[in-house]
């Protein structure tokens, strides 16, 4: 599920946490703008023995972006066959999206950063959502951390 979170600076962020263990989890956060095109923000991913985060990310507001990626899916409550995929332009984050019996998405979360450098690194996590009132809360959560950084 989907929590938005209000950090000790006051400054919001999007946490998604594995239904089937909540050790499991993304957090969107730290979110900048040095212009009215884009949006940066933090990935942190999380799981036993597993922390990552890239500083950076970059949402363009040309671009149809994560948020009608995950839009997508929560219209799709009912299921697909195969995996969806989006990504950021730099690819230093990507999403997979599964379908599984249950109504249950599969959503993995991987960070790439640095992907043309010598040394760079990559880290994934996957957690599981309910199709329907889950994936439209993570969607609108999502959407509206995006978005407030443009306001």
């Amino acid at each position: 599920m989907s929590t938005p979170d209000v950090g000790t600076d006051d400054e919001t962020g999007v946490t998604v946490r594995c239904q089937d263990n909540a050790s499991v989890g993304v957090t969107f956060c730290d979110r900048f703008s040095f212009d009215a095109d884009s949006v940066h923000y933090a990935v942190e991913l999380r799981a036993p023995g597993l922390t990552a985060r890239v500083n950076e990310v970059v949402a363009w507001i040309w671009d149809s972006g994560l948020t009608v990626f995950l839009d997508e899916l929560a219209a799709d409550y009912r299921g697909w066959d195969g995996e969806r995929n989006w990504q950021t332009l730099d690819h230093d984050l990507t999403v997979s999206a599964v379908f599984r019996s249950g109504g249950h998405v599969g959503l993995t979360w991987a960070l790439r950063p640095w992907t043309q450098d010598a040394g760079g690194w990559g880290a994934s996590v996957t957690t599981w959502l309910e199709a329907g009132e889950q994936m439209t809360s993570l969607a609108a959560d999502v959407r509206a951390f995006l978005t407030e950084a443009h306001q």
